[in-house]
């Protein structure tokens, strides 16, 4: 057996590709000093379970702020016809006023959906988070933006006035407000949120938000009084201008550079050098930084929020992610940061100060290629974790925010339908790139998941829940709810008490069987089940892993290995029940029981046996368990 270090095993590098990440940087960093890790990576991190909230479809809690024709970001591809999306609608169904703005679903019309789902709702819904176990929210963008992904920002220190209960009322205070800092008022979306952030601390859930610090939108500030003032804008270095209007000429030569080159999304400007963010948005980040993180500045973070998730972090200089990290934990220096990258992010994680990574390149992708797609064994899936995982400090592995999905990729019960056959001919690991959404043409398959994709999707929950690291749940994940990538992976939370029309239409217009929509409660039972099996035993969160042979290509098995107790996680992923036999050796678990079980009440579950030379469980078909000490339990 190789020797144990903390939250990981070395074993052998196996070559497997990466997955290509929107905006890699392709140019080196300049070298820089690491940061020290227990400087950086919060001991709160261990403990943590994430929760992705996308707020405008996660809960409409006030009717009187709903989006209007008027908020919307392309208006004028949009007919007046127009009204609110109902919640539980059949998500493919087509109003009138999408036929109107375009022949094919993917057009104009779902993206100009809106649900209405606000920070109210959230308020509301803190009683279902916190009875799923959750302790740490991840919003996506809350800032002011005309987009339902609120991307394109229209400032970074005013919560959208949408989200909030007087959007009239908001709306005018901001345009009369000053750009100066010390001019900012607090609107009433603004307070809303600061109310959420109290009620969910009583709760004992932390709250982090989405920062997007390398482009915003059009109607950002800054870049407003730039296309109106040309030249002569305070604002004209903050972004990457090519060329300026010349008011001789009829034509508008006002030419710019937009993040990926969509010019909705105009992208900061860096100093001359490419070393840093140009200082002047920079400045203003730090300020709206600050704000959100100790709202009051009486120098007290508790009323601010707990960290951030950091967007497309590559294509900013790590100078500023340096600065701006340090400045980040001179306000709160508990606060946790996680950057946005797909590949390999060690030494950008060290190097720019974050606290871990979405960790995308070390955990989905081979949970993807194992759990979901079955293309590889279990002693490949091992080494494929162990190698991608051993880059990084033993605090960071900790910490590492272990998603499958998000969204910005299909949701995990579509991605279990649509798997690829055992060992077949195609890159599984290409994560998130085309064929993982009707969108992208091809088969793509709608349907419902069936019995046994459940059954996966339970063995990817364990798993999630018992590695290293701190794993994040994509809301409505746990209450059933399926769809490929962007914009089918952003449907309406299906809440218990609300009744929901059937998915009886297909976007491309093809026949399919009507599959019922609503909320999965063995499902959810089975995540809460999970999440608290995690809570009550450290050694799932905190102890050490390693890994143990089996001599069974499907079925992995390793414990985790605290001060005070140990786990055994054990996971068959194949198709023929499997009986794995361990010496007591290899296992230290006294008085053992079975803590968890992916069965649900109506299956066959595991079966233990303990002597007093061996452990023996048998697991059936696409299932797992997690064998404990129960007499240790705090």
């Amino acid at each position: 057996m190789a020797n144990r270090i903390p939250g990981i095993r070395t074993l052998l590098v196996i070559s497997l590709g990466l997955v290509a990440t929107a905006g890699c940087n392709s140019e080196a960093e300049p070298e820089s000093e690491a940061f020290n890790p227990t400087e950086i990576v919060p001991d709160w991190a261990a403990d943590a379970v994430f929760y992705q909230v996308f707020p405008e479809r996660f809960a409409n809690g006030d009717q009187s702020n709903d989006p209007t024709w008027e908020s919307l970001e392309y208006r004028e591809t949009v007919p007046r016809s127009w009204r609110l999306s109902p919640w539980t609608g059949d998500w493919y169904e087509r109003a009138d006023w999408e036929v109107e703005a375009g022949p094919d679903f993917y057009d104009n019309g779902v993206f100009n959906r809106r649900y209405g789902g606000d920070l109210q709702g959230v308020i509301d819904r803190l009683p279902y988070i916190e009875s799923l176990g959750v302790n740490t929210i991840y919003f996506n963008p809350l800032f002011y933006a005309r987009s339902l992904h609120k991307y394109d920002g229209n400032t970074f220190h005013h919560i959208d006035p949408y989200f909030g209960p007087d959007p009239e009322g908001d709306l005018a205070l901001l345009s009369e407000e000053d750009a100066l800092s010390d001019t900012w008022v607090w609107t009433a979306a603004d307070r809303l949120f600061l109310e959420l952030l109290e009620a969910a601390h009583a709760r004992d859930i932390r709250v982090i938000i989405d920062g997007v610090w390398n482009h915003t939108g059009r109607d950002f500030f800054a870049f407003q009084d730039l296309a109106e003032n040309q030249e002569e804008s305070p604002y004209k270095d903050w972004y990457i201008v090519r060329s300026f209007d010349d008011p001789s000429t009829e034509e508008n030569e006002f030419s710019y550079k937009g993040w990926w080159d969509v010019e909705t999304l105009p992208e900061f400007a860096n100093t001359a050098d490419e070393s840093d963010l140009h200082p002047d948005p920079k400045a203003y980040i730090f300020q709206a930084t600050e704000r959100w993180m100790d709202p009051d500045g009486d120098g007290d973070p508790s009323d601010g929020i707990d960290g951030w998730r950091l967007d497309v972090t590559e294509e900013v200089p790590r100078k500023f992610w340096a600065d701006w990290n340090s400045h980040v934990r001179s306000i709160n220096p508990d606060a946790y940061t996680v950057s946005e990258i797909w590949n390999e992010a060690s030494e950008h994680v060290t190097h720019g100060g974050f606290s871990a990574t979405m960790n995308y390149h070390a955990f989905a992708v081979p949970v993807k290629g194992f759990l979901i797609d079955n293309q590889i064994s279990g002693a490949e899936f091992e080494s494929m974790l162990v190698d991608r995982a051993a880059k990084y400090p033993e605090r960071i592995r900790f910490g590492l925010q272990n998603l499958i999905e998000s969204h910005d990729t299909d949701r995990l019960a579509s991605m279990i339908v649509n798997r690829r056959s055992e060992y077949e001919d195609r890159n599984w690991f290409d994560y998130d790139r085309g064929g993982v959404s009707p969108r992208g043409g091809g088969d793509y398959d709608v349907r419902k998941p069936t019995a046994d994709e459940r059954r996966i999707q339970r063995l990817v929950a364990l798993f999630q829940m018992t590695y290293v690291g701190a794993p994040m749940v994509y809301y409505g994940t746990e209450a059933g709810m399926w769809g490929g990538d962007d914009p089918d992976d952003r449907m309406p939370m299906t809440w218990p008490e609300m009744t929901f029309d059937d998915q009886a239409s297909d976007p491309r217009g093809w026949e399919r069987t009507p599959d019922a929509i609503g909320f999965d409660d063995q499902l959810f039972g089975f995540y809460q089940a999970a999440i608290a099996t995690r809570h009550d035993h450290e050694a799932l969160r905190r102890g050490e892993l390693r890994f143990l042979d089996t001599d069974i290509p499907n079925v992995v098995a390793f414990l985790r290995e605290g001060e005070r107790e140990a786990a055994l996680v054990l996971i068959n992923r194949g198709t023929e029940e499997q009986a794995i036999v361990l010496p007591r050796s290899e296992v230290p678990v006294d008085n053992a029981d079975i803590l968890l079980d992916t069965a649900y009440e109506n299956e066959d579950g595991a079966a233990l046996v303990v002597t007093e030379q061996t452990v023996s469980v048998s697991l059936p078909p696409l299932s797992g368990a997690v064998v404990g000490n129960v007499n240790l339990t705090e």
